[in-house]
């Protein structure tokens, strides 16, 4: 129950950080944004290539075609997931960040975020291309490899943008956090997604009752009930993220908006001494 309970209240201090900066909801949408056109332009040339799609078979260039596009999406992705942790870093420092400043901070960043987007674009694609040949049991094995690896390099993100270091050192350095401090990573993740899962449900009654009864407008406020949900979730995810690395690195987090108990009451060292 403390778990939970840690949980919520990390939410809640991530919400405030929210209200006062509700701009930078901005950039999950401009991110999404970016990633449709990503996948159009694309999309375009591969389509342009091939006229007979029940048979086509991926060749070669396609596979390449298919990885750079990826490479694109990750890229796009950690962009605007950085703009969010400059943003998040700057409040929480006594700054007011705006969407421009965000993009700025992450902008200052580009050089070691396109390093970062290639290790994650690269072993994203591997365990998928390994998914899809495995079985049961293995599809379930890399689904815990892949979990594995996004717990341990959650904090590489702030680290490049905070730090400013490059992705080797920023690697290893969260993976020390993690392994010196554990429990609110792994549990605030979990209870962030069972949140964002809860705030959705319904938007997906509103999708089932409009299909069942053919009403539109029912299925279009579903799905933009889903969205803002999904918009909401994305941006505090971020701000969290920023308060972790700052209590994992430093022991507590500036601005006054989270309690320290919050992390302190979940985190543990390896020797089970409290952080």
């Amino acid at each position: 129950m403390s778990r939970i309970r840690n949980t919520m209240d990390i939410a809640k201090s991530s919400w405030q950080v929210l209200k006062a900066d509700k701009e930078l909801m901005l950039l999950p949408i401009m991110s999404t944004i970016a990633t449709v056109i990503t996948i159009v332009l694309f999309a375009i040339p591969i389509f342009l290539s091939n006229s007979d799609f029940d048979n086509w078979e991926p060749t070669t260039a396609n596979y390449i075609q298919f990885f750079i596009m990826y490479l694109a999406l990750a890229y796009v992705t950690i962009f605007f997931n950085a703009a969010l942790v400059s943003a998040a870093h700057e409040r929480l420092n006594g700054g007011n960040p705006t969407v421009g400043s965000a993009l700025r901070g992450a902008a200052s960043r580009a050089g070691k975020i396109l390093p970062w987007a290639l290790v994650s674009a690269t072993v994203s694609f591997i365990l998928r291309a390994i998914e899809e040949r495995a079985g049961a049991v293995g599809r379930i094995v890399i689904g815990l490899v892949g979990m594995a690896w996004a717990v341990v390099t959650f904090l590489v993100l702030p680290i490049i943008v905070v730090e400013g270091h490059s992705v080797g050192p920023a690697v290893r350095r969260s993976v020390d956090l993690f392994k010196r401090t554990w429990g609110e990573n792994l549990a605030a993740q979990v209870g962030f997604g069972l949140i964002g899962f809860v705030a959705a449900i319904p938007g997906v009654a509103l999708i089932f009752l409009g299909a069942s009864n053919g009403l539109a407008i029912l299925v279009i406020l579903g799905i933009l009930l889903i969205a803002a949900v999904a918009i909401v979730m994305a941006t505090l995810n971020g701000i969290f993220q920023t308060a972790l690395y700052h209590y994992a690195a430093d022991g507590t987090v500036p601005g006054g908006y989270f309690n320290d108990q919050a992390f302190s009451g979940a985190f543990r060292t390896k020797g089970g001494d409290r952080f």
